[in-house]
């Protein structure tokens, strides 16, 4: 089934917290993994999950900062992965599987955005490895516990997908930097990997979804020289927010957990969300999704790139 990009009249919004969304909905039982959930977004996800029930695999690249920021929160497990490094993702997902657990909620919450020219890996950009091929190669090699609890899978996107589509000629971008396009192209690739893999998991029961979240002030800022926030009309020069559209962080956590919980989304999927609803196609209003990022053609060629640069694909007979 595929599920049209349109509002579905959710009945929540752009102000509605994740406490909001997981009002009556108990998870008791379900185990979510959440990339990045000991900061930002990401932790507040944790904190709502938690609060509602589940158990929550938080993975830390900084094991010590993620014990301190989930100190006091039930329910919370941390383990060791770092996202630009394959073989530590390797190892994340055989701990878990050798556990024998399913896994009901993913949500790839951790990111980094318009850093400066970074390498890692075997000379990947950092942004597309991190934001993308990382999550990647982790849903992939966690498959067989996604499949088993009938997963919902939440890709954690950005209205920067806009900036640009997959840049195929240079996707590495090997021939001149840009930080904003880098990030752009990952976030573009978040909404395409979420539509692709929905295609893919459907008959056994994995749905998947991409999220904007909205602009919301977190530690993602850590690159950016606070003059250029002042002058974007984020901030003051006193750190004050001015920007009357940025969200809370426990506003900004309510799409993700919206779409990895929502009852309304039962037997739907591969859609990009937003406002604690499906998104509409972009137009000149502002906000919505690209064609660019919905392109089903523009999902299968990452997903064969994604799986020629990372070596694995869980749907290699059907891909």
């Amino acid at each position: 089934m595929t599920t049209p990009q349109r509002r579905i009249d959710s009945g929540l919004g752009a102000r509605s917290t994740a406490e909001d969304v997981l009002h009556g909905i108990d998870l008791s039982g379900k185990i979510a993994v959440v990339t990045g959930g000991y900061s930002g977004l990401g932790l507040e996800t944790t904190r709502a999950l938690a609060r509602a029930g589940a158990r929550v695999i938080v993975p830390a690249r900084r094991r010590a900062a993620a014990q301190e920021a989930v100190k006091g929160i039930e329910g919370v497990e941390i383990d060791d992965l770092d996202l630009a490094d394959l073989d530590s993702v390797r190892g994340f997902a055989e701990r878990f599987l050798a556990s024998g657990r399913d896994i009901d909620i993913v949500i790839n919450s951790a990111g980094i955005m318009a850093c400066p020219e970074t390498r890692v890996g075997p000379g990947w950009e950092a942004q597309f490895a991190i934001n993308h091929l990382g999550h990647y190669a982790l849903i992939n090699q966690l498959w067989p516990a996604i499949a088993r609890g009938g997963a919902r899978v939440v890709a954690v996107s950005s209205g920067a997908h806009a900036i640009t589509g997959i840049r195929w000629d240079d996707v590495q971008f090997e021939h001149g930097y840009d930080r904003w396009q880098a990030y752009g192209q990952a976030k573009t690739a978040n909404v395409l990997f979420a539509a692709r893999l929905d295609v893919l998991g459907r008959d056994v029961g994995v749905r998947a979804f991409s999220v904007h979240p909205g602009s919301i002030l977190t530690p993602l800022q850590r690159y950016l020289p606070k003059a250029e926030m002042v002058a974007a009309g984020w901030i003051d020069e006193y750190d004050n927010l001015t920007d009357p559209t940025f969200k809370t962080p426990e506003q900004g956590a309510a799409t993700q957990v919206w779409a990895a919980t929502s009852p309304r989304l039962t037997d739907m999927g591969g859609v990009y969300c937003e406002d604690c609803d499906i998104a509409e196609p972009a137009d000149d209003s502002g906000g919505g999704v690209c064609g660019h990022a919905t392109d089903p053609d523009q999902a299968t060629r990452l997903w064969a790139l994604s799986a020629d640069l990372t070596g694995v694909n869980a749907f290699a007979t059907t891909t």
